[in-house]
């Protein structure tokens, strides 16, 4: 009895300090998570609130597509996929025995056109002479009409006369015939020297419309200008343009991609023939949230890394560009959201940015591989 009275106070002034002690570890837990609280809201507010990031992002670059702008058969191809190329590399030449031959016809016809011209020219100075002869001709001519005009006039005068002297007979009948013969000749000459006063006139006109006629293709024009020597040049020099596009060449600097073109093989210009991506060049099209691009202006820095190399390896870039719609705004069937069912989906905006040249050339990129973007966007 006494044992048990001795340890009743014991258990007694026990039970008052435990719900003391719970207090205190709620008061402590309501300060760890007060200050958690007040830390997070101060890293979001200083920190944080400025940065946007993204992990669907991925390398891309503007693809350089080689079509031949000839049609040919391909003769040699010296590039294979994933081989760098420089700008101006031989990447496959076409057969160009059609090109020569339609390149010296065109030399020919090219000279043919020149000799034709200069015979134009040559051809003014003749008929030039001949519009001065015609001239000469014509002038000849009026001058015999005037004097088979003279002539007519006083062969009828004399006859006149001999007819009024014959009739009181002071004429014989023969003075008055050989009269009447001589007016029939001088009326004959006239009307000669009419038919060739207007043969004259008509043969000066058609001379000076050759004149005229050859002038015209030669007018405001030497040799070399002429128009029909510049339309023959133009397919001489399309010609030969023909036959150099026979070799196609990079058009850039990269990396060969997507070969289809094979030895052998006929192929039509414009048709695809190969790629060259130019990875020196690459950008990130990183596709953030509508809700991310509040604050998002063009130059403002960003962080990237790479799937590819990890964290280890740190890219930096600014924002040069934003789309001008949504992915799913240029898809083959976009989406219709005029419908009696309807869920909000959140867009994505692709973001272009840029990348430091020196760091890509130190790590290069490959197209589509992933990226993490995140964007500083304390600088708006």
């Amino acid at each position: 009895m006494s044992a048990h009275t001795d340890t009743l106070p014991a258990a007694t002034a026990a039970t008052p300090a435990a719900p003391a002690q719970r207090k205190k570890l709620f008061l402590l837990l309501g300060s760890a998570i007060a200050v958690a609280a007040l830390g997070y809201g101060s890293y979001w507010a200083l920190v944080a609130s400025h940065y946007v990031s993204t992990d669907n992002a991925y390398v891309a670059t503007e693809i350089a597509q080689v079509t031949p702008e000839v049609s040919g058969t391909v003769r040699s191809v010296t590039v294979v996929d994933t081989q760098r190329v420089k700008k101006g590399d031989v990447l496959l030449q076409l057969d160009d025995k059609d090109a020569r031959l339609a390149l010296a016809q065109a030399e020919a016809d090219l000279a043919r056109a020149q000799r034709r011209v200069q015979g134009y020219f040559a051809n003014d100075e003749s008929l030039t002479a001949q519009v001065q002869s015609r001239l000469a001709e014509q002038a000849r001519a009026a001058a015999q009409l005037v004097s088979a005009r003279s002539d007519l006039e006083r062969s009828r005068l004399d006859y006149s006369r001999r007819q009024a002297l014959a009739r009181n007979g002071s004429v014989s009948g023969e003075e008055l015939s050989n009269a009447g013969n001589a007016l029939a000749v001088a009326e004959a000459a006239f009307h000669a020297a009419e038919a060739g006063a207007r043969q004259s006139e008509a043969n000066y006109r058609a001379a000076l419309g050759a004149l005229k006629n050859n002038q015209a293709l030669t007018a405001d024009s030497t040799v070399a200008t002429n128009p029909e020597v510049l339309l023959a040049r133009a397919r001489r020099d399309q010609a030969r343009l023909d036959l150099e596009r026979t070799i196609i060449r990079a058009p850039l600097d990269g990396t060969v991609a997507k070969r289809q073109v094979q030895l052998g093989q006929r192929v039509q210009a414009g048709a695809p023939l190969l790629s060259i991506a130019p990875l020196q060049q690459a950008h990130v099209d990183a596709n953030f949230k509508e809700v991310q691009l509040e604050k998002v202006r063009l130059g403002q820095p960003v962080k990237l890394t790479a799937d590819l190399y990890g964290d280890s390896v740190e890219y930096h870039g600014k924002v040069v560009g934003l789309a001008g719609g949504s992915g799913s705004s240029f898809a083959v069937i976009p989406a219709q959201n005029a419908t009696g069912n309807w869920i909000k989906v959140v867009q994505r905006l692709p973001v272009r940015i840029a990348l430091d040249p020196a760091e890509l050339r130190a790590h290069p990129l490959s197209v589509g591989l992933s990226m993490n973007a995140t964007i500083d966007t304390r600088s708006h």
